[in-house]
């Protein structure tokens, strides 16, 4: 089984490698995207609903959740985006999944 969450990238100064903070909160990275090859199709909802239960415990307006299920050779590949109100929730979400 494997999977991946979409990472940030911020600019650094050439300085100290400091990063200022509104470079990495600016307010317009607000998606955390998920992709998991599962075994099977039930094996990938409830990993869905998993993730939905976590992306629920951060919200504090209705998170979008948009998910889909594609049929491959070895397994059901689930992608999902979580699209939260602000770049802080989206950022404890993905904190939170490591």
């Amino acid at each position: 089984m494997t999977h991946s969450i979409n990472k940030c990238s911020a600019n650094e100064t050439a300085a100290c490698c400091c990063v200022d903070v509104g470079t990495i909160m600016d307010n317009t990275d607000c998606t955390a995207s998920w992709s998991q090859l599962c075994d099977d199709r039930q094996q990938a909802e409830t990993r869905l609903n998993q993730l939905t239960d976590k992306a629920r415990q951060v919200e504090s307006e209705p998170c979008i959740i948009n998910s889909r299920f594609t049929e491959e050779a070895d397994g059901v590949r689930l992608d999902i985006d979580f699209t939260f109100s602000c770049q802080a929730e989206t950022m404890i979400f993905q904190l939170g999944l490591r």
